[in-house]
């Protein structure tokens, strides 16, 4: 019965590709339904809880757990949370913006660490060197076999294969950042030849990642039909009727 009713509303929500229907629409309400109150039990069991309760009154001993104390200063986020339901007096509104600007400071000074975390090993790892260290091999050598003396010796050395991936990289990477070069007039042949291909090379990263998103919604969609076909009618149906 479980399955069943998955089926059916899996086949309500893919009824829109037909219309807009009644059908659709109820199966549309039931989901953003189940997903809101999804929501408000995950919101209590993964942040809530753990984040603020569980330290505000501590943990009793457990199986291969110490025991923790709770640290009751937790207690004074309380008046900071009920100042946000302010938001609904047309009088006292104005207390809601008390917690809004102290979550937005924070947040604010934690971005900062956040995008060089996110950023900064990608900045680096634009700096590749594009002239090879060694000619003895024109590609990297197999490294089954070797001693661990013998493998760092050859990651230690660029090959002309890896120089040559390395300066296509570097190419892509300054071509593209050139193409975002608003704040003077190019007027060098060469630079506005750069800032060309970098506009080809976005446009033929953009079509990868449309590419991707098209896959993924294909790969979506192969497992709903998984679902209704195989785990619901083969597995389900068939044998039922079957009487096997």
């Amino acid at each position: 019965m479980r399955i069943t009713a998955g089926v059916i509303a899996t086949i309500g929500l893919y009824s829109v590709l037909w219309k807009e229907n009644k059908f659709y629409r109820f199966f549309e309400h039931v989901f953003l339904g189940l997903a809101a109150g999804w929501t408000m039990v995950a919101l209590w069991t993964e942040t809530l809880k753990a984040n603020w309760w569980d330290k505000m009154v501590g943990t009793p001993a457990e199986t291969g757990a110490a025991a923790t104390n709770g640290m009751f200063a937790y207690a004074l986020l309380i008046p900071f949370g009920l100042m946000g339901y302010f938001v609904f007096s047309k009088k006292h509104n104005w207390i809601s913006r008390i917690p809004i600007g102290i979550i937005l400071g924070l947040w604010s000074g934690q971005q900062v660490q956040v995008w060089w975390n996110t950023y900064g090993p990608q900045i680096d790892a634009t700096l590749k060197p594009i002239l090879p260290t060694t000619w003895d091999s024109l590609i990297v050598p197999s490294t089954n076999g070797l001693t661990p003396e013998q493998l760092s010796q050859v990651q230690s050395q660029i090959y002309f294969s890896q120089a040559v991936n390395n300066f296509l990289f570097t190419l892509t990477v300054v071509s593209v950042l050139s193409y975002f070069l608003f704040s003077f007039e190019v007027k060098s042949k060469a630079v506005k030849g750069i800032n060309t291909m970098g506009r080809y090379l976005l446009m033929i990263g953009f079509g990868a990642i449309f590419g991707s998103t098209v896959m993924m919604r294909f790969t979506l969609l192969i497992d709903r039909m998984h679902f209704i076909w195989i785990e619901w009618l083969r597995d389900g149906v068939f044998p039922m009727i079957s009487g096997r």
